[in-house]
């Protein structure tokens, strides 16, 4: 690795190599994680912020042993600079790796996330369908809420929610809603939507986005006891969320 004339007029630390010739490197800290590079290799892509931060007389601040210091969390970093280096996708980690090519302004690196399968399945296919989904994003922390409101001395809490296909379903809500024996005032309703996903995809999407944020949920169909002078309704379902 060549040293680039940039690195000596900084009179940036330098790590040897185990061989006979040395390996000049610039050496970053990366939220308390320590990485080796070269300048050109920072300044890859020109217009990304990555490359602004190690342009000119850098502004960054540095660490006790005088290496420079991003204050950001250095756990996917490595894959950042693997890319600059080899253009190398990463293989895991898909979306935190996209978050920090976002952050460092890396437009190659995030277009090309984007179009892996995780990220096209979720940005194109599952974040189009939520879309379409009346309230869905305001839903999922009425979830949240209710059940910490309720979990007060109980290992588990249980929340209904309605889901409503169709405008047919909707229409048919209020006789559902009456025949419910349990408390109407918390019942979260989903729906209607016009996209061709089924009730258990919504329902998928419901349990994967509270699972995101650290809860342990399930979900299971409300069976409502069957009267001959009354309509069973299938538009409920018990969301468990189980603390300890």
């Amino acid at each position: 690795m060549h040293l680039d004339r940039a690195v000596d007029k900084m009179s940036l630390p330098e790590l040897k190599s185990p061989g006979k010739q040395s390996a000049p490197a610039n050496t970053l800290n990366v939220g308390g994680q320590l990485f080796s590079t070269s300048l050109s290799t920072l300044r890859k892509h020109p217009g990304s912020r990555l490359a602004e931060m190690f342009s000119g007389q850098p502004k960054l601040r540095t660490d006790a042993q005088g290496r420079f210091f991003i204050d950001r969390d250095g756990s996917h970093f490595g894959a950042v600079l693997e890319f600059l280096r080899s253009e190398r996708l990463p293989t895991e980690h898909i979306q935190e790796v996209h978050r920090e090519a976002v952050h460092y302004s890396i437009k190659p690196l995030i277009k090309l996330l984007e179009e892996t399968p995780q990220m096209f399945g979720e940005q194109v296919g599952r974040q189009q369908f939520l879309s379409r989904v009346p309230h869905y994003r305001e839903n999922i922390e009425v979830l949240i809420r209710i059940a910490r409101a309720e979990a007060i001395a109980a290992r588990c809490s249980t929340i209904m929610i309605c889901v409503l296909r169709t405008e047919e379903d909707l229409g048919c809500y209020e006789e559902a809603i009456n025949s419910l024996e349990a408390d109407k005032e918390s019942v979260v309703t989903f729906g209607p939507w016009k996209a061709t996903l089924s009730v258990k995809d919504l329902l998928d999407c419901v349990k994967m986005d509270i699972s995101s944020q650290g809860y342990k949920v399930s979900i299971q169909p409300h069976v409502m006891e069957k009267s001959f002078l009354s309509k069973s309704y299938d538009y409920f379902y018990k969301l468990v969320f189980t603390w300890w």
